[in-house]
């Protein structure tokens, strides 16, 4: 018994993607007998690519199911099947990978339909399902829809079990999930894991650190290093005999213990450090008249950054948020370029600084107000988040805008007193890199409190 399957996804990160729609035919090698589609609420957003591709958008599926609400049809309808489906890795992955959020071992032997064409068809000039059933002449309408394509999936089938009369080959191509084959080493390696946030380390036979990396749920990751099955996934997978690892709690933690551990170490798989992971970076001039203008530079290690960013279009779109929230001129921050009034001066959002109309002293106090409240380079700060355990916070010290350090603590005493505080933070190196993370980080998400210090040195 086969079950022809088909499933469409929200895109996104390896292992993360959630399922949008899925169709299932029970066939028994001679007729449908059984059959299943839905659309699916993913509960996570959709990749815009993705609605472009399928027309599947996130109004489409406000009320459809959810995974669970189906999960019990699914393990009906394919029950005691091969699934089948056109580059089954793929859906056989995403439909197991749903099942392990449940805690439900869905774990089946499955024939993808590339590989029996690539051996029964041979020659063709292509094996994406649409060009191939176009070749082949076989009907398919609403491609890259989960019925349409599995329905053609289906007759592909149909073709190829004719073909093969011995049903040798076929049955030489069924697979088992290789996720459920993993090699013992990688398992007990997962088995390991904690399931919460931290750095890890992969170390080779000679206990030297091949891959650092850092995740809110180190387990979840390692499954994702251990059964990818790209090039330098499947190299590590070889090499790495053992796993170690440090819990933090804090993801901003996470980040920089990663940033600087890779510097230190230069593990084999890690990507050559990075010259810098921000490329742009929001600086301040004086213009002849007086005005202040924020401008979008290129990363320069001579100038002391308001903001960072990793690419221009991130920096586009926070000076796009700053101006409205400050009421500053598209034309002085550099996104309008113009010999007159900017685009919001026409429109009744700026007051007229392009053109000379606002007063330097009035424009220039809003430019010093959002200065006040992003500057980095004279913050005195302690960072306050989530730690290792429910009973524990972190914290970071920032001092005159420099990166001091990190540590723990469990009672609002030792960070109160500068010399217990003196003795809990871990002093690392404060770079550029670190201070990227840390802004970023703080402009993107919500920490549990941050602690504005007196001038003089905490510690």
């Amino acid at each position: 018994m086969y079950a022809i399957l088909d499933i469409e996804t929200t895109g996104g990160k390896y292992n993360e993607e959630g399922i949008t729609e899925i169709a299932i035919y029970r066939f028994d090698g001679q007729r449908i007998v059984d059959q299943f589609s839905s659309l699916i609420n993913p509960e996570r957003k959709i990749q815009p690519f993705v609605v472009n591709l399928t027309g599947i958008n996130a109004e489409m599926l406000r009320n459809a199911p959810k995974f669970y609400e189906v999960a019990k049809r699914i393990i009906e309808i394919t029950e005691d099947c091969i699934l089948v489906a056109h580059n089954a890795q793929f859906d056989n992955r995403i439909l197991t990978t749903e099942f392990d959020r449940l805690g439900y071992p869905f774990e089946k032997e499955t024939l993808c339909t590339v590989e029996l064409s690539k051996k029964l068809l041979p020659d063709l000039p292509s094996y994406s399902l649409g060009k191939l059933v176009r070749s082949l002449g076989i009907p398919l309408s609403d491609r890259h829809r989960a019925q349409g394509d599995a329905k053609a999936t289906l007759t592909l089938f149909k073709m190829l079990l004719a073909k093969d009369t011995s049903k040798e080959i076929i049955t030489q191509h069924v697979r088992k999930d290789p996720k459920r084959q993993l090699e013992p080493k990688l398992l007990d390696m997962i088995a390991a894991a904690p399931s919460s946030t931290g750095v890890y380390y992969m170390h080779n036979a000679e206990g030297d650190i091949i891959y650092i990396g850092k995740s809110k749920n180190i387990k979840k990751r390692l499954t994702q290093h251990f059964t990818n099955d790209n090039r330098k996934s499947k190299k590590i997978q070889l090499e790495v005999t053992s796993v170690s690892f440090e819990e933090t709690g804090s993801d901003l933690i996470a980040q920089l213990k990663e940033s600087e551990e890779i510097k230190h170490n230069k593990p084999l798989f890690n990507r050559a450090l990075r010259r810098s992971i921000y490329s742009y970076q929001l600086g301040v001039s004086t213009d002849d008249d007086g005005y202040k203008q924020l401008k979008i530079e290129k990363a320069d290690p001579r100038k002391q950054p308001i903001l960072t960013f990793t690419n221009y279009q991130q920096a586009k779109a926070a000076v796009y948020r700053i101006i409205e929230e400050y009421q500053l001129c598209q034309k002085l921050t550099g996104l309008h370029k113009t010999q007159h009034s900017c685009f919001s001066y026409g429109i009744k959002e700026c007051q007229g600084a392009c053109i000379g109309e606002e007063a330097v002293e009035t424009y220039n106090a809003r430019v010093e107000a959002f200065l006040e409240k992003n500057s980095y380079e004279n913050s005195h700060m302690l960072v306050i988040d989530k730690g290792r355990d429910v009973d524990e916070r972190s914290v970071i010290l920032i001092e005159n805008g420099s990166y001091k350090g990190f540590g723990f603590y469990n009672l609002n005493y030792q960070i109160n007193n500068p010399e217990i505080l003196r003795s809990i933070i871990s002093p690392m190196k404060n770079d550029r890199d670190a201070q990227h993370i840390i802004q970023s980080y703080l402009r993107k998400y919500k920490v549990m409190k941050i602690v504005n210090l007196p001038k003089e040195p905490a510690i």
